[in-house]
């Protein structure tokens, strides 16, 4: 007989959102617009002849416009998330300029009910979400504050310039290592378990012992002060997550994935000296099998979820399939909803559920994994890994 699905399961499961750009004092959408025009689906909706400028067009023109787009786009990831806030959120399907204007009118009116960005997060059973600035951790009508994990690539690229530039690059190195003990310790104290920061193009590895010079190259000086950062971290017992994989070097305004096969390795000397908890997320494809490596190879490295252009059904797959394989699952997180909005959170993990209950139907069904086993390794890739690794008690915030 055949078992049923674990989709029910897995949608009442709880979940930790490890990356967000939600403000704590906006959570909601503010009008219909500020869903359709996430970055994301407005790159699949240009696939489908969408203007990049659309929002200069008069009213009517952008609602033909977006309109035809959407529906010469049925088939991306975003279109189906978006298509899924709609119809679960607001009970829309949208067909007509009627329906955009129906769109409107209920996102506008829900947004000013006490409670309804709970209630969306509630409805998938999100627990927690991380931000990485402090004025944004405040939630606003939540039951629980944001989790904040302050980004340091605001002030860590800064740091490497000064120095390279320096006149006395020693006295230079010096100072920004003080900077980094102040910044840490200031985090520390505000009661932050970890920080984040991304990591673009570096030729440098963190296993060189690199000395400061007149030859020392910027990337070399990059990696003597993720030494400092990851061995200050030690010391306050706080993790590093670290976003690996977009590149901005190859034009003037677009990101890219780059699949660069040295990127994880050249990390390898910071996770084999540092005891702190490492959190690698990547966007590059190629990548997300040497971070699974990494992971395998170090008791301190964990894999996080899937960004930016690994958000794509095909990869989460695949991904999924590198963890199952090689990784107890309470080595990895699966949830980087990189959204703006709180509904936009839920379109994107609402997917992420569905993928993962069908990737674990197909296991089970393989005989890879029993049932239970299956509903183990959901459990932690949707919440147990980060809880551990952010300091939460499993049932915080129900």
């Amino acid at each position: 007989m055949k078992q049923a699905s674990l989709l029910d399961d897995i949608m009442a499961m709880d979940v930790i959102d490890t990356h967000t750009h939600l403000v704590g004092d906006h959570l909601c959408a503010e009008d219909f617009w500020k869903i359709a025009d996430y970055f994301w689906l407005n790159r699949e909706l240009q696939t489908a002849g969408y203007p990049a400028d659309a929002e200069k067009l008069p009213e009517l023109d952008r609602m033909e416009t977006f309109l035809k787009a959407y529906q010469g786009s049925r088939n991306t990831l975003m279109n189906i998330a978006f298509t899924t806030i709609l119809n679960d959120l607001y009970g829309i399907e949208l067909t007509d300029l009627a329906s955009i204007r129906k769109a409107d009118e209920r996102i506008q009116a829900r947004r000013q009910e006490a409670g309804w960005a709970q209630s969306v997060a509630d409805r998938l059973h999100v627990r927690r979400f991380a931000v990485n600035h402090p004025d944004h951790a405040a939630f606003v009508g939540m039951k629980d504050q944001a989790l904040l994990f302050p980004r340091i690539d605001g002030w860590l690229p800064k740091l490497v310039q000064e120095v390279f530039r320096a006149e006395s690059r020693e006295e230079a190195l010096e100072q920004a290592k003080a900077h980094i003990r102040e910044q840490l310790r200031g985090y520390h104290e505000a009661g932050c378990p970890g920080i984040m920061t991304t990591l673009s193009n570096y030729e440098a590895a963190a296993n060189e012992a690199y000395a400061i010079s007149g030859d020392t190259a910027s990337d070399e000086i990059l990696f003597m002060l993720l030494h400092d950062i990851c061995a200050e971290l030690e010391s306050l017992g706080m993790f590093l997550q670290l976003f690996l994989g977009v590149e901005r070097r190859w034009g003037s305004t677009a990101a890219a994935p780059v699949n660069d096969s040295l990127r994880v390795v050249r990390l390898y000397g910071l996770f084999e000296r540092y005891s702190i908890p490492f959190e690698l997320v990547t966007a590059a494809e190629l990548s997300n099998l040497d971070v699974v490596q990494a992971a395998w190879n170090f008791p301190n490295v964990h894999v996080g979820g899937m960004w930016w252009y690994n958000f794509r059904a095909s990869t989460y797959t695949q991904s999924m399939q590198h963890r199952l394989e090689a990784l107890a699952p309470i080595k990895s997180s699966l949830i980087v909803s990189d959204a703006r909005c709180i509904e936009w959170t839920y379109g994107k993990i609402h997917v992420v559920k569905r993928l993962l209950a069908g990737f674990l139907d197909d296991q089970t069904a393989k005989g890879w994994i029993d049932r239970e086993g299956a509903l183990y390794c959901a459990s932690e890739w949707l919440y147990g890994s980060a809880a551990q690794r952010y300091g939460l008690n499993r049932r915080e915030g129900m």
